[in-house]
C-alpha cells in the first residue's frame, strides 16, 4: 500500500456515506423528506460526519492496546495538556477519560510489540503529567464498532 491509497482511505474515513436516493429506499422515505431528514440531522449535530470503515490490519496495523494512564496533580492545566498532547498521536485511536483510576483509557494501534514499545516508551511516557502506565493486549474484537442502540 503506497502513499495515495493512504490518502483515499483518509478521505473515505470523512465522508462514505450513501446517495440520497440509496437511504430514502432503505428507510422506506421518499427522497425530499429523507434530505430534509438528515440535513436537519446534520445541522443539529447529531451526524458528526461520514467516513470509511477501515480494516486496521489492511493498512498495517496489527497490534492493538489497551493502556491506561494515571495522571500526577500537579496544576489545573495537568488535564488539558495531557488531553491536547495524546490527541496528537495519530496511533492513539480513542482516549477517554474515567472517573476514579486510572484516569484516562488510551486504545492505541500499532503494526506489531515492536512498534508499540517504541510509541510507549517515546511517546506516550513522556505525555504531560504522566505519573502511570498500565498496559494490556487485544487479543480478539468480539464487538467492534458497534451502532449505538436505537439508531
Amino acid at each position: 500500500m503506497d502513499a495515495m491509497d493512504r490518502k483515499i482511505l483518509a478521505e473515505l474515513q470523512l465522508d462514505g456515506r450513501l446517495t440520497i436516493t440509496e437511504l430514502a429506499a432503505r428507510v422506506q422515505l421518499s427522497v425530499s423528506p429523507c434530505h430534509r431528514r438528515l440535513r436537519d440531522l446534520e445541522r443539529e449535530g447529531a451526524i458528526r460526519g461520514y467516513r470509511a470503515v477501515v480494516d486496521p490490519a489492511a493498512v498495517g496495523l496489527n497490534f492493538e492496546a489497551l493502556v491506561f494512564a494515571t495522571l500526577r496533580w500537579e496544576t489545573p492545566d495537568t488535564v488539558t495538556a495531557f488531553e491536547e498532547a495524546v490527541a496528537a498521536v495519530p496511533n492513539v485511536l480513542q482516549a477517554q477519560r474515567l472517573f476514579g483510576e486510572p484516569d484516562y483509557l488510551l486504545r492505541v494501534a500499532t503494526a506489531d510489540l515492536a512498534a508499540f514499545q517504541q510509541l510507549y516508551d517515546q511517546q506516550l511516557a513522556r505525555l504531560p503529567g504522566v505519573q502511570r502506565l498500565t498496559s494490556t493486549l487485544v487479543m480478539k474484537n468480539v464487538i467492534d464498532d458497534r451502532p449505538l442502540p436505537g439508531s
